[in-house]
């Protein structure tokens, strides 16, 4: 377990739902924060509303230029979460060129440009925590939702990537791979969703996994278990009961 007390983490997409969450979670476990997000006004009011003490810094994760401008500016850090995310719910029959490439953009291109401002400086230094944002939705392809469920999958294969590199430094790199979480993305979806969580409730998964030393978990652990053993099913099988 952790000694939060005094640690200091940014966290970019912390503005709303899950972030948000988390931002209260880690700050009442006495971690000072960097807020970031692209909404400053949202940012600021929760760094107001805090217990602990948080400064509002907003970002674009799409910027290469203005993430590294950000992570000179916040200076020495214990960690970094990945929350950043956009959401459109159609696949291929449905296909809008636009969402999918901001889709990709933001959520996969977006987790790389932040990897590109920190892993460096951590490496260089030996020490620091990575957390990266997935989806139980990226373990294999999905129907109606090409575009999200590739862009976290990049996500995902980046974490274990980095974990492989860096698993026996002092940078730690961990993944957490959420199930449905209540939020203005998942409300945009007309089906029915299992096992959704309210965001406290992903949040206190995510703080319970920083803070232990496992490299990856995905929750709710039932639910995650459908997508983690569809890896294992050959595709005569998989695409028939998936698809």
């Amino acid at each position: 377990m952790k000694d939060w007390n005094g640690k200091r983490y940014w966290i970019v997409g912390a503005s709303e739902g899950l972030g948000e969450a988390l931002a209260r979670q880690l700050s009442k476990a006495g971690v000072s924060l960097v807020l970031s997000a692209r909404s400053e006004d949202k940012l600021r009011d929760l760094a107001e509303d805090l217990p602990g003490r948080a400064e509002a810094l907003p970002v674009d994760v799409t910027d290469p230029q203005n993430l590294d401008e950000a992570m000179a500016k916040i200076g020495e850090i214990d960690g970094v979460v990945q929350l950043a995310g956009v959401y459109w719910p159609f696949g291929a029959k449905d296909w809008n060129a636009e969402q999918a490439t901001t889709m990709a953009t933001v959520n996969f291109v977006g987790a790389m440009n932040l990897m590109g401002a920190v892993v460096p400086r951590f490496v260089e230094r030996d020490r620091g925590h990575i957390v990266l944002t997935g989806s139980l939705s990226g373990f294999r392809g999905l129907p109606g939702a090409a575009p999200y469920v590739s862009s976290k999958a990049g996500v995902m294969t980046l974490a274990e990537s980095l974990h492989a590199d860096l698993r026996k430094t002092g940078v730690q790199v961990q993944l957490v791979n959420p199930g449905f979480v209540k939020t203005r993305l998942t409300d945009k979806n007309d089906f029915k969703m299992p096992f959704i969580m309210e965001p406290e409730e992903g949040a206190r998964h995510i703080y319970e996994h920083m803070s232990g030393d496992a490299f990856k978990r995905s929750f709710p652990r039932g639910f995650s278990l459908v997508f983690r053993g569809s890896q294992f099913l050959p595709d005569w099988l998989y695409y028939p009961i998936f698809a």
